[in-house]
């Protein structure tokens, strides 16, 4: 099933302000919040899809992504943004603090109680930033890379929680294994019960008692990594993606970060990339270009044959359509424009020099362009405009 719009799901336009996203994601996500419809799945998922588009949404940068490439931008090609690969504690965890709440969920403020949701042990992982040199033929066909990172991986001593053996982990004696301690404050208005995470677990509710030999504790090592990454086709330089769950390793049994793998695009050997066009500059010597001729054109896919008509005019632009870059969203290619050079040569032999004396003045040879006949700035502009 294709994903909703994120600003459809929020409810507002492309114009809203940070505000006004933040306002629309706390009222939905109340709406849906588990807690207050436990029977009822789909209102679960519709909190999730929220979390998703407020994660979008309320990020500049991934915004900006969002707007130009939709959600291929984001998931394109086994890419997610975190908002696609998010468990209800990390919805809780990174947005809890737009609800009132201390660590915890921070609903319980609003809705007088609630179910308690523990924070998962341990810390989360920080993400991995890499660039990935692409080929002009791996942008245009989409590409599976397998990549080397040295990072923190999961500790296969202790699976990643740290501690020595099952029995080295005890329930958190300040908070009694519940992960969050109720603070009351007597306020104007009456009494208001919070929730925050326990100091002494960091909202975990166990503790370590005897730590892992291997890691010391940390419930992971550094390790090289092998990640395969499939890259859509159509990605441009520059442009950020995010595997989700395959930066480093969590302390303690903590969720692992993101691999963010940002866009380099390997300059042609003979084609260059405009948008999702490819450009080819063709040199024709005055012969050929006033007899006509066939030439091979290198492209994306291989060389194909191509037949220069006779009086052909230094500035010609031919097409030779869809064998240029598809589209990152949508069908289709763009086209290869074959930009014709006529090389005038600087050095001539008396023979040479002599045959052209003898053409010089050939009305043929007069410069006569009729109206078809653009300049330079009028085809730049049929080109790009």
């Amino acid at each position: 099933m294709a994903k909703k719009d994120f600003y459809e799901v929020l409810g507002v336009s492309k114009n809203a302000s940070d505000e006004e996203i933040k306002k629309a994601y706390k009222k939905i996500a109340m709406k849906n919040h588990p807690d207050r419809n436990p029977d009822d799945p789909a209102a679960e998922e519709r909190f999730k899809e929220a979390a998703e588009a407020y994660d979008c949404l309320s990020d500049p940068d991934k915004k900006a992504r969002y707007d130009r490439f939709g959600h291929a931008g984001m998931n394109g090609g086994g890419f997610s943004g975190r908002g696609g690969g998010m468990n209800m504690e990390d919805i809780f965890s990174q947005f809890g603090d737009i609800f009132g709440g201390g660590g915890g969920s921070g609903f319980e403020s609003f809705f007088g109680g609630g179910q308690q949701r523990k924070r998962g042990r341990g810390q989360q992982g920080s993400n991995i930033r890499i660039k990935v040199a692409l080929t002009l033929d791996e942008i245009a066909n989409g590409v599976t890379k397998k990549i080397k990172v040295k990072k923190h991986v999961k500790c296969t001593g202790c699976n990643g929680s740290g501690a020595k053996n099952s029995s080295s982990v005890k329930s958190c004696g300040t908070c009694n294994g519940a992960g969050y301690v109720r603070q009351v404050r007597n306020t104007f208005l009456g009494q208001m019960q919070t929730t925050a995470a326990c100091p002494t677990c960091n909202g975990a509710g166990q503790q370590v008692t005897a730590k892992c030999s291997k890691c010391g504790g940390e419930g992971r090592n550094t390790d090289k990594d092998t990640i395969e990454i499939k890259i859509p086709a159509g990605v441009e330089e520059g442009m950020q993606l995010s595997v989700s769950g395959k930066g480093h390793a969590g302390k303690q049994g903590g969720p692992a970060g993101d691999l963010l793998v940002v866009i380099e695009e390997t300059p042609h050997e003979t084609l260059q990339r405009q948008g999702n066009d490819v450009i080819y500059e063709l040199y024709l010597n005055f012969a050929d270009a006033a007899l006509g001729t066939k030439v091979e054109v290198p492209t994306i896919d291989g060389s194909v044959k191509f037949s220069i008509p006779a009086g052909t005019q230094s500035g010609k632009i031919f097409r030779l359509k869809d064998k240029g870059i598809p589209p990152l969203q949508g069908y289709g290619r763009g086209n290869q424009l074959i930009h014709i050079n006529i090389w005038t040569p600087k050095k001539l032999s008396n023979s040479e020099k002599a045959a052209l004396e003898e053409l010089r003045n050939s009305s043929n040879f007069t410069p006569s362009p009729g109206k078809g006949d653009k300049g330079f700035f009028d085809k730049v502009r049929d080109m790009f405009g």
